[in-house]
C-alpha cells in the first residue's frame, strides 16, 4: 500500500489543538477527565521545560498504562523529546504521575491504530481529517498508524 499523504493543519485547527494547554495551566485541566493528558517533558536541545496535552488512545487499568499516539508524526517536537529523555510526568484529569515512555513497534503502532478506529470509529474518522488524513478502513488505519503515526505507552515508575 502507498504511503498516505498527509496535509499540514493550519489557521483555527491549529488553535483549537492548542486550546486545552490553556486549561492545564490555568489549572483546570481536571475539566478535561481521562480522554486527554498534560505530558510534562524536556526540550531535547534546550534543556528546558515543555508540556502538550494529547489525547489518550487507551488506558490498560490492569498496569495503569496510558498510550499516545503522535498524530503529527516521528518529527513533533514532543516525540523526539521523550525519545531523548523517557522519563517524564502526567497528569490525567486531577491525577499526576511519573513514567517512563515507552515507544511501540511500528506494528504494535499500526495495530493500536487500528484498535482506537474500531472503538472510536466517528472520532477516528475526524480524527483523521482533522490532522490531514482521509482515512476510512481498518487497513488503511493499520497502514497509518505504522507507517506515519507512532504509538508511545506510558508505564508507570
Amino acid at each position: 500500500m502507498n504511503q498516505i499523504e498527509r496535509k499540514p493543519v493550519t489557521g483555527l485547527k491549529k488553535f483549537f489543538f492548542r486550546a486545552p494547554l490553556f486549561l492545564y495551566r490555568m489549572g483546570l485541566g481536571g475539566l478535561l477527565g481521562q480522554r486527554f493528558l498534560l505530558l510534562n517533558h524536556t526540550g531535547r536541545k534546550s534543556g528546558q521545560p515543555r508540556q502538550t496535552v494529547l489525547e489518550v488512545v487507551n488506558h490498560d487499568k490492569t498496569n495503569d498504562t496510558y498510550f499516545i499516539a503522535s498524530g503529527f508524526g516521528k518529527k513533533s517536537d514532543w516525540y523526539l523529546n521523550i525519545l531523548t529523555q523517557p522519563k517524564v510526568e502526567i497528569q490525567v484529569g486531577w491525577r499526576k504521575m511519573a513514567v517512563t515512555a515507552v515507544p511501540l513497534t511500528p506494528e504494535q503502532s499500526g495495530e493500536a491504530m487500528a484498535d482506537y478506529a474500531r472503538r472510536h470509529p466517528t472520532a477516528a474518522k475526524n480524527l483523521g481529517k482533522l490532522i490531514g488524513y482521509d482515512i476510512s478502513t481498518e487497513a488503511e488505519y493499520r497502514a497509518v498508524g505504522r507507517d506515519s503515526i507512532p504509538f508511545i505507552a506510558l508505564k508507570p515508575r
